[in-house]
């Protein structure tokens, strides 16, 4: 391997960082709800330079492959995805003059598909979500490439205990809030990365915050979660980004205090609500988190208990224009949204 070539490379990516600030933490304006004591807010991962969470991931991962001597001068990377990871990756591809593939279903949505090509990459398809494991390490096998295998390596590849990752970027920035410990954290799982490294660093710092993962139809890892069973599998989630068929292995979770199980109308009724009130589009899976937020917050309050609820705003919804944002669209996969939209309007400006 040449070290002077996974150096030029290291050092790419750790410039690129610093040439990044942190994402901003948004505070819900929802004046019913913090008059009961109870304040809602969203860390807005849509605006990393591939303009969702997955690019500190595809950064950790980048990382980690070289680190490891995985990764080399001229290797083709590729990728298992659904999308936004693949849009990071290809980002960071580009930027260390690698080829990029990702293998990802057919379904998945058609502006994701252009933003991986935008960045460089190209796309390999398949007809099932279960199939693109296989998929990609054959791909990688046949093109003496590595596959970057997000779904094994996500929950060891970030430093959980500190050093500028999510956790402590939030707890920096709830520093002046009125409520500066969140009662809870909601995150989505997809690999289940983001809620290991959360979940080990409100452990490393004691924290008495307890961590929810907000789990879509369809998604095995709630059921995971109630029976310790790895062999458990599911249909596959309609959320996209989140929710898996199968067991990954970086979802670890005895890290998780609460599955929050959610419907898929809930999940793209939240999305379009939230986005009426934020005046700008947010993605299906940000609908998921804000779901079970509101649900916590109900026991919060019926508790007499006070605090902050924080989540991920995980990407932007303008990704979704011709799917979760298409009405017919999202009748005919999703079921009755224009009900959910409703009910959850009312849940933001009014507690039930």
């Amino acid at each position: 391997m040449s070290s002077s070539w996974t150096h030029h490379a290291i050092s790419l990516i750790e410039a690129d960082y610093c040439r990044s600030a942190d994402t901003h933490l948004i505070a819900l304006p929802l004046p019913t709800w913090a008059a009961q004591g109870i304040d809602f807010y969203l860390k807005d991962e849509s605006t990393h330079p591939t303009g969702s969470l997955k690019h500190r991931l595809a950064r950790s991962l980048f990382l980690y492959a070289l680190c490891n001597g995985w990764l080399r001068e001229g290797m083709t990377v590729v990728e298992s995805s659904s999308g936004s990871t693949a849009v990071s990756e290809a980002y960071f591809a580009r930027l260390l003059g690698l080829p990029f593939v990702a293998v990802m279903p057919r379904s998945t949505s058609l502006e994701k598909v252009a933003l991986i090509r935008f960045q460089g990459g190209d796309c390999h398809f398949v007809d099932h979500a279960s199939e693109v494991y296989a998929a990609a390490q054959t791909l990688a096998r046949e093109r003496g490439g590595h596959y970057m295998d997000q779904f094994t390596y996500a929950e060891r590849a970030t430093d959980w205990r500190g050093n500028n990752n999510i956790a402590q970027s939030m707890f920096e920035q709830m520093g002046c809030e009125r409520h500066p410990v969140p009662r809870w954290i909601v995150v989505g799982a997809g690999t289940g990365g983001t809620s290991a490294t959360i979940g080990r660093f409100l452990r490393y710092k004691r924290h008495p915050t307890q961590l929810c993962v907000a789990d879509p139809e369809g998604s095995v890892f709630a059921a995971y979660h109630a029976s310790g069973d790895a062999s458990l599998t599911a249909p596959g989630s309609r959320i996209e980004g989140i929710g898996r068929p199968r067991v990954e292995p970086s979802f670890i979770p005895s890290l998780v205090d609460r599955m929050s199980v959610v419907a898929n109308a809930d999940s793209v009724g939240a999305m379009l609500a939230l986005s009426d009130l934020l005046g700008r589009p947010v993605g299906p899976s940000t609908g998921t988190n804000l779901v079970a937020m509101l649900a916590l917050a109900d026991e919060m309050r019926q508790r007499g208990e006070s605090g902050s609820v924080l989540s991920l705003l995980c990407d932007s919804g303008e990704r979704y224009r011709g799917t979760y944002f298409c009405a017919e669209w999202a009748q005919a996969h999703c079921g009755e949204v224009e009900a959910a939209q409703q009910r959850m309007a009312q849940r933001l400006t009014a507690i039930s």
